[in-house]
């Protein structure tokens, strides 16, 4: 029997806490296994764009709840096999540590462990504008193997509104990490219409 996949789920202070939430939503009807780890950041952030029942939410989703000092848990060996990590949202504070390698706290040594693992890892990068720093720690990571996602909408593919253009962004970093989501992303056609 194959064993089911694995997917690595770290979601750090940035806004964007929604992303989160609904990459979690996808992977679970993808029946995918989730091991999340929650930023202390992240937890204020759940909180102020989400609501007090979001972290509920995403630890009724997870597979693995993991805390964010737990420096033991599994997704922190490369000896624990999975198919992916992604951040969602990753802030410029957590793409540092991952392109420097600081092993700051079980998110970053996690991307560390995916990075030397050569397994996949994108980060939903949030911050706007972008200095010299965040441009430079971006092409470090995508360097070192990741890839930097920009949580972009997809306004092509005619979304309805802020929970519409959440969902295709998560469904798009799925597919970037390599999972097919499915039905749950709108793929270009190839044609606008009528000119």
């Amino acid at each position: 029997m194959k064993p089911a996949k694995r997917v690595v789920v770290g979601i750090s202070g940035a806004s964007g806490a929604a992303l989160a939430l609904e990459t979690l939503r996808l992977l679970t009807k993808l029946e995918i296994e989730r091991y999340v780890t929650v930023t202390a950041g992240a937890e204020q952030t759940i909180r102020h764009e989400l609501g007090p029942k979001a972290r509920d939410e995403i630890t009724a989703l997870a597979t693995r709840d993991l805390p964010p000092t737990d420096l033991a848990a599994p997704i922190a060996s490369g000896s624990f096999p999975v198919d992916a990590m992604l951040v969602a949202p990753c802030s410029m504070r957590s793409l540092a540590a991952i392109a420097y390698g600081t092993g700051e706290g079980l998110l970053a040594r996690a991307a560390d462990v995916t990075l030397k693992e050569r397994r996949p890892l994108v980060l939903l990068a949030r911050e706007a504008p972008l200095h010299e720093g965040h441009l430079e720690a971006m092409l470090k990571v995508t360097r070192m193997g990741a890839v930097v996602s920009p949580p972009v909408p997809p306004f092509y593919s005619g979304l309805e509104g802020l929970e519409d253009m959440t969902h295709q962004i998560a469904a798009r970093a799925l597919s970037t990490a390599g999972i097919d989501p499915g039905g749950a992303l709108r793929r270009w056609q190839g044609h606008f219409g009528s000119q």
